[in-house]
């Protein structure tokens, strides 16, 4: 009986199985080609030329005018991205902040000239002003995006949860560092 009670079951369930694999099988267009675009840098992609060696001076030359320590990171980290800084080969630095181990990340992106760095910078701006930008950060976040050349700088830090009071300091040096683009509320 259990023998044909499976054969049963097989039965029933051969129509739907069929269907189920000729609309996937309709659906899947083996030969079409992937739709042209910029391939994202993979995390880690580091930003090494002139304008990235000349951003990072400039961070590491002005954090420590204000005694703030800041070195190479390891640990991975991404702010939200518009798609050109998704694109774009960046390098991770990390401001020490003893009562906040797990922020102070400051990122340089680098871009190929000063117009794309602009171009980026205001997608930039535009995709945290948007909806889909807006849900990635926690309301009432401190975005820092300054263009140094064909390079940009990004901090992000909430005022709100701020655990080491030098938080805002890092902010506030690094909007001295080349041109600031502000986030409207």
């Amino acid at each position: 009986m259990a023998a044909r009670l499976t054969w049963r079951v097989r039965r029933a369930l051969l129509p739907g199985l069929l269907v189920a694999a000729a609309l996937l099988a309709g659906c899947a267009n083996l030969e079409a080609t992937p739709s042209a675009g910029q391939p994202a840098a993979p995390v880690g992609s580091p930003a090494v030329g002139p304008a990235a060696a000349a951003a990072r001076a400039a961070v590491f030359d002005a954090l420590g005018q204000a005694n703030l320590i800041v070195a190479d990171t390891a640990t991975p980290f991404r702010p939200p991205e518009a798609e050109p800084l998704a694109a774009a080969p960046r390098s991770v630095y990390q401001v020490t902040l003893p009562k906040d181990p797990d922020g102070g990340f400051v990122v340089v992106y680098e871009l190929p000239s000063e117009a794309d760095a602009q171009a980026a910078a205001e997608a930039q701006r535009a995709y945290l002003a948007s909806g889909p930008g807006r849900v990635q950060s926690p309301p009432g976040t401190d975005h820092v995006i300054q263009q140094l050349g064909s390079a940009l700088i990004v901090y992000d830090w909430l005022p709100a949860d701020a655990e080491d009071p030098n938080a805002p300091r890092v902010a506030e040096v690094l909007r001295t560092v080349g041109t600031s683009f502000e986030i409207g509320s």
